[in-house]
C-alpha cells in the first residue's frame, strides 16, 4: 500500500503546483497558469469510466486481475505522459505541453479508481482499512514530497525537462508494488452474481447501480454527505496553483524551498498524517473531520504572513510545517470518511463518486485563482494579493466546518436513538 500510494501521489503534483513552477520560471503568465491547471479536471470526471474499472479486465494484463492489470496499464501511461511532457518541454508550446499533461492525469486518475478500490477490498476489518488507509497516505505524502519539494533542487541542477525524465521513471516503484500486491478476492462473489457489463441489465447496474445503492443505504442524507465532502478540501485546492509562483515571486530559492519542504515541511505531514490516524481511532471520524476543517483553514490563511513578517527561511518553515500538519490530519480524516461510505460490488465507482465530488468543486474554481490574484494587484501589490487570496481560501473551510457538524449531530441521535 505503501508504494501504491506513492505512485497514485507521484504524477498529481507534476501535472499541476510543479507544472506550474516550471511555467513561471519560463515566464508564463499567472492567468495561463491557473487555466491550465484545469487539466487536473480529470480526477473530477473519473466517475465516468469507473464503471468500467469495476467491471472489465484489461486486454492482455487481465490475468493479472482485474484490479492489478487497470494499475499496471495506467501506470504505463503516466510514464508516457511524464515522457511526453519532459521532451517538448515550454519550448513546443503550451498547447502541447499541457496535452501530455492531460494524458498523464487523466491515467493517474484511472490508477486512482483501482488503487482506492484495491485498499478497500484488501481489507478484512476496519482495523485493516485504517491502517492502509495510513500508508496510503504516508506514500501519497512521500510522493508529494519528491514532486514538490526533491525536484526543485534536481530541477536547478539538471534542468526541469529532466528532471520529468527521472520521475516518470520513479513509477517503477508503482509497477514493483503492483506486481507483488495481492489480487483482492473479497467482491469477487458479489460480482460474479451481477449480469455481464455488455447485457443491458448489467450496463444499468453498472453505471446507475452505485448511485442507487448509495442513496439506498443513506437515503436524503446522502445529499448533505456529498456536500461536506465536495466543500471539504476547498482551502487547499483553490489556491493550489499559486503555491510555487507564490514562492517564486517571494524571491526563495528552489534550493531553500526543497530544503524546507524535505525537513521540517516532511515532519509537519508525517505527524499530521500519524495524529490523524490516531484521532480517527481514538476520537472518532466526525470530531477528526471537524478539527481537520479548522486547521486546513489556518494552515492555508497562514501563508498571508509571508510578505508581511518576511520570506526568511525560519518563518517559511514555520507556515510550511502547520500547512503540511492540517492537511495531513484532514487527509487522513476524508479517506477514512469517504472509504467507510462505500458497498462491495460498487466499490470503484462509489469511492470514485466520493472523491470527484470532493475535486470537482476546488479544481474548477482553482483555475481562477491566477487571475483572482492578478485582478487585485493594481490595488494591492502582488504580494499583497496573493496574501488576500490565501486568506479568503482559508475562510472557505467554514462551509464544510458547519455540515459535517450538522452530520455528527445527525449520526449521535441515531445512535443514541439505536442504543434505546
Amino acid at each position: 500500500m505503501l508504494g501504491l500510494g506513492f505512485a497514485s501521489g507521484l504524477p498529481f503534483l507534476l501535472t499541476g503546483n510543479t507544472l506550474g513552477y516550471w511555467l513561471r520560471d519560463e515566464g508564463t503568465s499567472l492567468k495561463a497558469i491557473g487555466f491550465l491547471s484545469w487539466v487536473g479536471l480529470a480526477y473530477t470526471f473519473k466517475v465516468f469510466w469507473a464503471p468500467l474499472v469495476d467491471r472489465l479486465d484489461v486486454p492482455l494484463l487481465g490475468r493479472l486481475g482485474r484490479r492489478r492489470g487497470w494499475m499496471l496499464l495506467s501506470q504505463m501511461l503516466v510514464a508516457a505522459g511524464l515522457v511526453g511532457m519532459a521532451l517538448v518541454g515550454t519550448a513546443g508550446g503550451l498547447a502541447a505541453i499541457g496535452a501530455f499533461a492531460l494524458v498523464a492525469a487523466f491515467a493517474s486518475s484511472t490508477q486512482d479508481i483501482v488503487i482506492d478500490a484495491w485498499r478497500i477490498e484488501a481489507a478484512d476489518n476496519a482495523e485493516e482499512q485504517g491502517l492502509l488507509a495510513s500508508a496510503y497516505q504516508l506514500g501519497y505524502r512521500g510522493a508529494m514530497l519528491a514532486t514538490d519539494a526533491l525536484i526543485l533542487a534536481i530541477a536547478a541542477r539538471v534542468g526541469w525537462g529532466h528532471s520529468y525524465l527521472i520521475y516518470a521513471a520513479a513509477m517503477l516503484i508503482g509497477v514493483a508494488a503492483t506486481w507483488f500486491a495481492v489480487e483482492p478476492a473479497r467482491a469477487d462473489a458479489v460480482l460474479q452474481g451481477k449480469a455481464p457489463l455488455w447485457t443491458p441489465r448489467g450496463f444499468v447496474d453498472a453505471v446507475i447501480g452505485p448511485f442507487v445503492d448509495f442513496f439506498a443505504t443513506h437515503k436524503t442524507l446522502g445529499f448533505l454527505m456529498l456536500a461536506a465532502v465536495a466543500l471539504y478540501r476547498l482551502p487547499d485546492f483553490v489556491m493550489g496553483p499559486m503555491y510555487n509562483p507564490y514562492y517564486h515571486d517571494l524571491g526563495l530559492t528552489k534550493d531553500t524551498v526543497a530544503a524546507v519542504r524535505g525537513s521540517v515541511g516532511l515532519l509537519g505531514a508525517v505527524v499530521g498524517i500519524a495524529a490523524g490516524g490516531m484521532s480517527t481511532v481514538r476520537l472518532g471520524l466526525f470530531p477528526t473531520l471537524i478539527a481537520g476543517a479548522v486547521l486546513q483553514g489556518l494552515g492555508v490563511a497562514a501563508f498571508a504572513l509571508l510578505p508581511y513578517l518576511g520570506a526568511h527561511p525560519g518563518l517559511f518553515g514555520a507556515v510550511m510545517a502547520a500547512d503540511n500538519f492540517a492537511q495531513g490530519y484532514a487527509g487522513v480524516a476524508l479517506v477514512a470518511y469517504m472509504s467507510s461510505l462505500t458497498g462491495l460490488g460498487y466499490t470503484a465507482t462509489q469511492y470514485a463518486l466520493l472523491s470527484s465530488t470532493y475535486a470537482l468543486l476546488g479544481k474548477f474554481l482553482k483555475g481562477f485563482s491566477g487571475a483572482t490574484v492578478e485582478a487585485m494587484t493594481p490595488g494591492r501589490g502582488l504580494l499583497g494579493a496573493y496574501a488576500t487570496a490565501f486568506i479568503g481560501a482559508g475562510l472557505i473551510a467554514i462551509p464544510s466546518l458547519v455540515l459535517f457538524i450538522l452530520l455528527a449531530r445527525v449520526h449521535a441521535r441515531r445512535d443514541a436513538a439505536a442504543a434505546a
